[in-house]
């Protein structure tokens, strides 16, 4: 079934306000010939005559007085689609949000971010996911607002992304772990026996490639696909984590950490939606919430 032209609902709108044809071409800006023709399809469309002579003037048909509000309240509601969004009213917005993370965003930012966004917005909802992989599927359907992370070469370039803060990899240990004395050198960084982290239960990385370039290898003796469990294994033994610094620091607590004693890749967080939200006024805000928040802790510590 074909659409109808729906220009014809702004016709109607101002030929059933006005009640006349005349001062409906003037509120539309069209010659009395056009709005006539117009009025002609209307007629046609609705099969009804909708306005009706009566003496010197025009009366709307039974039909028209019933179309009459529903059409206003059509057309006000098409307009408001169309204007940019305005501001809104956080107080009374309410409203759940998604967002997606890798290890450690929430047990280091995830309480200013919920204290921030409870202080503007009492109505609005955080709920949190674990980010098993880098597929950004569930940002495409609408499952996930926001998500987090390193920006690899597989994320769609359809996406949205802005830099949420840099971060390094740092040794840890157990407390009276021998690197926990001493000078660290690479040569005593790779001596130990280590763990990896990978979601994709891989052995090497970016800190094999880099001691590599040193003429060094280091003995990986298991891989874990998180942080929190490369260092619950750390604490427990003499293994050695190596985990981003920003993202860990609470799940460090009652550890020996250490900058790497040789040069590491830098890692970039960075925060992801999909650009149908670019310009929602309370997903923008949000996404304001989250930088800030960031950015604050950052210069903490």
């Amino acid at each position: 079934m074909a659409l109808p032209d729906l220009n014809l609902l702004i016709t109607l709108d101002a030929v059933l306000g006005e009640g006349s044809v005349a001062r409906a071409a003037e509120r539309l800006q069209l010659s009395p010939s056009a709005m006539s023709r117009a009025l002609a399809r209307l007629r046609s469309t609705t099969g009804d005559p909708l306005l009706v002579r009566a003496g010197r003037g025009l009366v709307p048909t039974p039909r028209a007085l019933e179309l009459r509000q529903r059409v206003r309240g059509l057309v006000d509601e098409a307009a408001s689609l169309l204007r940019p969004a305005e501001g809104i009213d956080l107080a009374a917005l309410e409203r759940t949000f998604t967002i997606r993370t890798r290890e450690g965003f929430v047990e280091n930012f995830g309480c200013h971010l919920i204290a921030r966004v409870s202080q503007q917005a009492p109505r609005v909802r955080l709920c949190f996911v674990p980010k098993p992989n880098k597929q950004t599927a569930s940002l495409r359907d609408g499952s996930v607002d926001l998500d987090t992370g390193v920006v690899g070469p597989a994320t769609s370039p359809e996406l949205r992304t802005q830099m949420l803060f840099k971060d390094q990899l740092v040794g840890v240990v157990r407390l009276g772990h021998p690197l926990s004395q001493g000078q660290i050198t690479a040569a005593r960084y790779a001596a130990g026996q280590h763990i990896a982290v990978s979601r994709r239960a891989l052995l090497r990385g970016p800190v094999d490639e880099a001691l590599a370039a040193l003429s060094l290898e280091r003995e990986v003796v298991t891989s874990v696909g998180g942080f929190s469990d490369a260092l619950a294994l750390a604490r427990g033994s003499d293994l050695i984590a190596t985990v981003p610094e920003r993202q860990t620091g609470n799940l460090r607590d009652g550890q020996y950490s250490f900058p790497l004693p040789f040069p590491s890749p830098e890692l970039t967080i960075s925060l992801q939606w999909h650009p149908r939200l670019e310009a929602d006024p309370a997903h923008r805000w949000l996404r304001a919430v989250v930088m800030e928040v960031c950015a604050e802790l950052h210069h903490e510590t």
